[in-house]
């Protein structure tokens, strides 16, 4: 049983965000009727770093993810990932200086 430590712990949405793309990722490779071990070897891991990938565990490395979307055709997914930061621009639009203009006589 692993002790649960600050490096281990994760923020319960993220835990359920993580555990959704894995979801989504092993029923992504039943409907291609991939097997895990044929999904391994492609994404040269193996079964069981590819289970936790499936179950959507933290540790794992994010090189481990994008070989496995790489093999599920799923690669271009990742390009998505903060693509649309509405609130990122709303901060940096605040920061900007506005320019004073002298007045015409």
């Amino acid at each position: 049983m692993t002790k649960a430590t600050f490096s281990n712990k994760l923020p319960r949405q993220l835990a359920k965000d993580m555990a959704l793309t894995g979801e989504q990722i092993r029923l992504a490779r039943l409907r291609r009727n991939l097997s895990l071990e044929q999904v391994a070897e492609r994404a040269q891991c193996s079964i069981p770093t590819l289970t936790k990938v499936e179950k959507g565990v933290a540790s794992v490395a994010i090189g481990t993810y994008l070989r496995v979307l790489f093999v599920l055709g799923l690669n271009q997914d990742i390009l998505l990932i903060a693509k649309d930061d509405p609130l990122g621009r709303s901060i940096q639009d605040i920061n900007l200086p506005h320019r004073e203009r002298a007045t015409k006589k």
